[in-house]
């Protein structure tokens, strides 16, 4: 018996990121000499080896974690 796929599409917004904060993180991710290849990197790697699902859960439980433990 196989379990149905769990899905992390629609529903409610949970968390709300506004248009600096993205462009923000797309800098740090892009064009930061320091951080951007580390990021990248983890990117290309995570593309690789999850599915899109488990990166979506991935990407949630950082925030989450990140929303949790602020100083962290």
């Amino acid at each position: 018996m196989s379990a149905e796929p769990i899905s992390l599409l629609g529903g409610k917004s949970v968390y709300c990121i506004n248009e600096g904060q993205l462009r923000d993180a797309k800098r740090l991710a892009e064009e930061d000499p320091e951080s951007s290849p580390k990021i990248q990197a983890l990117l290309e790697e995570l593309d690789e080896s999850l599915s899109r699902n488990e990166r979506a859960s991935l990407a949630f439980m950082i925030i989450e974690r990140l929303r949790n433990n602020p100083n962290k």
